[in-house]
């Protein structure tokens, strides 16, 4: 896709106008290979993950569950749940989130077992996370410990793709509500989650506060449109989080 706009939806004074991205030409980045950048996003199949943990460091912790609920327009089209032996005790800090104990997963597959399903599940589709580099840290972290060869992932999976977030969108949207974890906003939405902290019931709750922010004049509408806007707004949120950390000083 060709395109030379200013990909924050601004007027040449820099100022940002909501609700215009989706009117401007952006350059195509963080794209899926293969999908159209053009294309409305709620048109595209949108695969939503979640991720249950052994504790919140990618780099060390391992994944005990992963849901993937994919959908388009409204409708879900596919459900998946893996229950994972992530090769150690779960800490007692987690089992108080998620509920997964040892006994639960000790006879469930490694994740290098899993890979192959999770491949064919993730195939031209959208990838999306509520908090999105928590749960793709965690992916790509598991598929490094399993030996995959990266030069070999299914395009939604590369490390140069852009994971579309709800979490930017409602910290956007909903900036002057009080708290903004998954079951917060959908509290607000309106939306049921039949068991909080386990990972597909999250990833579908999550899918639908996208479908329910679409309706929102201030998302873009196209899929290029949106990463480029939440790109914009993730950078502005993460300024302003540190500017707030500073005001707040040493403890």
């Amino acid at each position: 896709m060709k395109g030379n706009a200013d990909p924050c939806g601004c007027f040449p004074t820099g100022k940002h106008y909501p609700g215009i991205a989706h009117l401007v030409r952006v350059q195509a980045t963080g794209i899926v290979s293969g999908l159209d950048a053009d294309a409305p996003w709620e048109d595209l199949p949108i695969a939503l993950l979640d991720v249950e943990t052994t504790g919140r460091d990618a780099a060390t912790e391992r994944i005990v569950e992963l849901g993937i609920v994919v959908g388009r327009r409204g409708e879900v089209l596919a459900r998946h749940t893996w229950l994972v032996n992530p090769e150690r005790p779960i800490p007692d800090e987690a089992k108080a989130v998620h509920g997964i104990s040892d006994e639960m997963v000790q006879d469930k597959p490694l994740f290098a077992a899993i890979v192959p399903e999770l491949f064919a599940v993730l195939s031209e589709v959208v990838p999306a996370a509520y908090n999105a580099s928590f749960d793709k840290g965690f992916v790509l972290g598991e598929l490094e410990r399993a030996g995959v060869d990266f030069d070999a992932l299914p395009p939604p999976l590369a490390r140069s793709v852009e994971w579309v977030d709800p979490l930017v969108w409602a910290r956007e949207l909903q900036k002057y509500e009080k708290g903004k974890t998954l079951s917060d906003v959908t509290a607000r939405l309106g939306i049921s989650i039949e068991s909080a902290h386990r990972a597909s019931d999250d990833a579908e709750a999550a899918l639908r506060v996208l479908w329910a922010f679409a309706s929102d004049v201030r998302l873009p509408k196209t899929y290029a449109a949106l990463l480029a806007e939440q790109k914009r707004l993730s950078r502005q949120q993460d300024e302003e989080r540190s500017r707030w950390q500073s005001r707040k000083g040493p403890k």
